[in-house]
């Protein structure tokens, strides 16, 4: 790579872009604001890096951190990039869970965890158990009529919001913001949700159809209370009854458009809501679904969004099945612990997180994903990346010698979190407060390094057995706006900023 000195005002990158379709550009700049951490002042500097031609760059150029405070900018290249984003898609209902409850005439009680909602009595039970824990969860409605009711008193009630939903579609939806992307979204998309996409976002006629699939997203604050439940952070709670997603129906629509569409990478989600199918049909569907991703050509990278699930069994299928044959993860805490269970890994026996999750135990589980499941030179896998998120924290974790630009893209995940939380352009740091630890240890397991927070860096790097690790705080919202959608918008922004080196 050429580095040009950190002083040069004027962008530049190598004239061949990986698939010929970009030239001899100047980049374009968007200012980002200075990050505050404790009492200090730290911020990041954007390198002015080219990049080589036989990389092959998702989005922007690097960041640098530095001890100085100039303004601060991020890059883009403007040239077009195309990305495909597959197979889930929904409108989402958004309102306060307890005032939704409460409109349903239904009181707090008991607490307690439903891996399918078969009543309204399952919903206020789960809805309970979780606000209790602070965590995200999504379930499926197995009534088709009770949930319709449900759905027209929410989207009925005052303040209700609909916006776009769906893994897939809120990624596509978040890359789509950047004019220089161009989305190709497979997914069940209705009258609604076509009308909420953005322009920039390509639906194939197959795709189209005349019902929207609703989601519930019912939100509650940080310290929000319903009878003895009092929230410890904001979070939300997702229920549908949507099968059109479930049966991953636009899949065989999507691998189809990929010939014409020719994208530069490619996001898959939606196997989370196979749950609501029966078990039959769940694996009928995901083997299908492991013949179409092979289908797609190796040269084009591809992210897995995990989400929220229950069945064991399921999930340590898609690791086995689903895992070694895309390049990159994206998940939370939820999914992260829930991931290990299933497969009897690292730190296994903790039943659920208590408070921040320990990045020790973290980075534990995400080395054994790569170990066991990523690419090594005796195994025939393409897993070489993983995006962790948590409230408090973000991890981006590699396999040596196939990405790069990581320090930019965990800070650009970071700062996603921050703004989308507050519904702020730049980071307000007013608004936001630090809830990472200032100190912690490398791993549980083995010998650990320990590591204090420094303002000056706040991108945290180490190693292990060839794979590092990018750890970076997030700056909390105090008072979240929003909170669905936060985990699908730091996925993206971390892929905008990422590079792939092809193999």
């Amino acid at each position: 790579m050429l580095e040009i000195p950190l002083s040069s005002a004027v962008l530049q990158r190598n004239k061949s872009m990986s698939k010929g379709e970009c030239f001899s550009r100047e980049f374009q700049e968007i200012h980002m604001p200075l990050w505050v951490f404790f009492h200090l002042v730290g911020c990041f500097l954007l390198s002015t890096r080219a990049a080589n031609s036989k990389h092959h760059w998702l989005g922007s150029d690097l960041i640098m951190l530095s001890h100085e405070c100039p303004k601060v900018h991020m890059v883009f290249p403007v040239c077009i990039f195309l990305l495909s984003s597959s197979v889930n898609a929904c409108v989402d209902v958004v309102l306060s869970g307890v005032k939704l409850l409460e409109a349903l005439g239904l009181e707090p009680g008991d607490r307690k965890n439903h891996a399918v909602l078969n009543s309204r009595q399952d919903l206020k039970e789960a809805f309970a158990h979780f606000m209790e824990k602070g965590a995200a969860a999504e379930r499926f409605f197995s009534n088709a009529e009770s949930f319709h009711r449900i759905a027209r008193i929410a989207s009925e009630y005052p303040g209700a919001q609909l916006y776009v939903g769906g893994n897939a579609a809120l990624i596509g939806q978040k890359l789509a913001t950047n004019p220089d992307l161009k989305i190709l979204l497979c997914g069940p998309v209705g009258p609604k949700l076509h009308e909420l996409l953005d322009d920039n976002v390509v639906v194939p006629p197959e795709s189209m159809q005349e019902r929207d699939e609703f989601h519930l997203i019912l939100e509650y604050q940080a310290g929000e209370e319903w009878g003895q439940v009092r929230a410890p952070n904001a979070n939300r709670f997702i229920f549908s009854h949507d099968l059109s997603n479930g049966a991953l129906n636009m899949l065989e629509v999507f691998v189809s458009s990929l010939d014409e569409f020719q994208p530069d990478l490619v996001v898959l989600s939606g196997l989370h809501m196979m749950e609501g199918q029966s078990k039959e049909m769940r694996q009928r569907r995901l083997m299908e679904a492991v013949a179409s991703i092979s289908d797609i050509p190796t040269d084009i990278p591809i992210h897995l969004e995990l989400a929220s699930m229950t069945d064991q069994d399921f999930m340590s299928n898609i690791m086995h099945q689903v895992f070694p044959l895309v390049n990159s993860i994206g998940l939370n805490e939820q999914e992260l612990l829930f991931l290990t269970q299933s497969a009897s890994g690292p730190h296994a026996s903790l039943a659920s997180w208590s408070g921040v999750p320990d990045v020790g135990v973290v980075s534990d589980i995400l080395f054994w994903i790569l170990k066991e499941h990523g690419k090594t030179t005796e195994r025939a896998s393409d897993l070489t990346r993983i995006h962790f998120h948590t409230l408090a924290y973000h991890i981006l974790v590699t396999v040596d010698g196939y990405w790069g630009n990581q320090v930019a893209a965990v800070a650009a995940g970071a700062r996603a979190a921050g703004t989308q939380a507050c519904a702020t352009e730049t980071i307000d740091t007013s608004k936001v407060f630090l809830k990472a630890p200032l100190e912690f240890v490398t791993s549980q397991i083995e010998a650990p390094s320990k590591i204090s927070l420094n303002p000056d860096e706040p991108v945290v790097h180490w190693h292990r057995e060839g794979i590092s690790f990018h750890f970076t705080p997030v700056l909390v919202c105090k008072d979240p706006v929003r909170t669905v959608g936060l985990g699908d918008a730091i996925s993206a922004e971390g892929l905008l900023y990422s590079e792939v080196y092809p193999q």
